[in-house]
């Protein structure tokens, strides 16, 4: 990941005093050996820190990071100057209560720290100090993409793309959705992605039904739809694209269903731009869909946001309340599913700009 601005932290704590906060703590105190990427994902993108084990306290007047001894030495490297970097091997929950002491409301976002730890900090904090609600403080500030965080998303669909292409060269009769799916996390790999940005899907004819399907031993048959939804990282941040494909000529009511999902989000990303709403650019989709008697076989939002993680706001669903921004990074992607026949999801990846949208997703639809 590259140098991190020391900036992303400045905005942070000025959203902080906008919510009457005195200081925000940022991730969680994870045991040795874990790894929980949603705690870290707000610490990696005020930082640049990509370990494990770390906290962050911003405040208006301070700069603090702490992690155990395991990570000292890649923070020094990493982390901003403007941070103090804390040894809290002995004990972090103390150490980080420690630097707590001096402030009177500390804002914690308690969707990335487990109740565990959050009660084990609360016990420690000294008599005065309080933690206070502060949801998606980091969240909403990383909505927006920077042309630094742009470009390693756009990277990583580019590479995504080039996978599908290298999987439609190989062909997929025969195979089964397993072997698929490894050679495709493989060749990601093989490209320079980090890892893949989530479990590659890869889900042949009646599986397709299934929106999560975990690939399987059943081999692929001539004629029928294979459902692929991938994503690589890269430089720290993900991408995420569908394709439904197919090898042969699939039956007519298939592909009646295939054209219906490939209008509804050429319609969608026709009306994406700065100041949609998550909600009405889902019916747009859904509208379409409706009126062609697929109504209740599309069951999820949308699209979601991605950036360091793959699934982040804003969301474009029937109960999104999300007004796109320009830089926001979005998927599009209805989808058809009927159980136990087949299933069909069409998935771009796309920069909202002020006028409409920048596709990062290249392979054909």
């Amino acid at each position: 990941m590259k140098p991190v601005p020391a900036t992303r932290a400045d905005r942070l704590a000025a959203a902080a005093t906008a919510a009457e906060l005195d200081a925000v703590l940022i991730g969680d105190m994870v045991r040795p050996g874990d790894s929980t990427p949603d705690a870290m994902a707000d610490v990696s993108w005020l930082t640049g820190y990509r370990g494990t084990s770390g906290l962050v306290v911003v405040a208006p007047e301070g700069r603090w990071f702490v992690t155990d001894f395991r990570y000292l030495e890649v923070a020094e490297a990493t982390v901003p100057g403007s941070f103090e970097v804390v040894d809290g091997t002995a004990d972090l929950t103390k150490t980080v209560a420690g630097l707590l002491s001096e402030f009177a409301t500390v804002g914690v976002d308690e969707s990335r720290i487990s109740v565990e730890n959050h009660r084990k900090l609360a016990d420690a904090l000294a008599e005065g100090v309080t933690l206070t609600a502060a949801q998606g403080l980091v969240e909403g500030l990383r909505r927006v993409k920077d042309e630094v965080e742009i470009e390693a998303i756009a990277a990583a669909s580019a590479l995504t793309d080039g996978v599908y292409a290298w999987l439609e060269e190989r062909g997929f009769e025969g195979r089964t959705e397993r072997e698929v799916a490894l050679a495709a996390e493989a060749r990601m790999r093989h490209l320079g992605a980090e890892d893949p940005s989530f479990p590659s899907i890869v889900a042949a004819g009646p599986n397709g039904s299934l929106i999560h399907a975990v690939p399987g031993e059943r081999k692929i048959r001539r004629d029928e739809y294979i459902v692929i939804d991938m994503g690589a990282i890269v430089d720290g941040y993900c991408s995420d694209c569908t394709r439904t494909l197919v090898e042969g000529e699939p039956p007519i009511a298939h592909r009646e269903a295939y054209e219906v999902v490939l209008a509804a989000q050429e319609a969608a990303l026709g009306e994406i731009k700065a100041g949609a709403s998550g909600r009405e650019l889902d019916a747009v989709a859904r509208d379409l869909i409706a009126e062609a008697g697929y109504g209740e076989l599309f069951g999820h939002g949308l699209g979601h946001g991605v950036g360091i993680e793959v699934h982040e706001p804003p969301r474009l669903s029937r109960r999104s309340d999300d007004v796109l921004q320009a830089g926001e990074v979005v998927t599009v992607e209805p989808g058809v599913y009927l159980p136990g026949e087949f299933g069909v999801r069409i998935e771009d990846l796309v920069v909202v700009t002020d006028d409409g949208h920048r596709n990062l997703s290249s392979r054909p639809k």
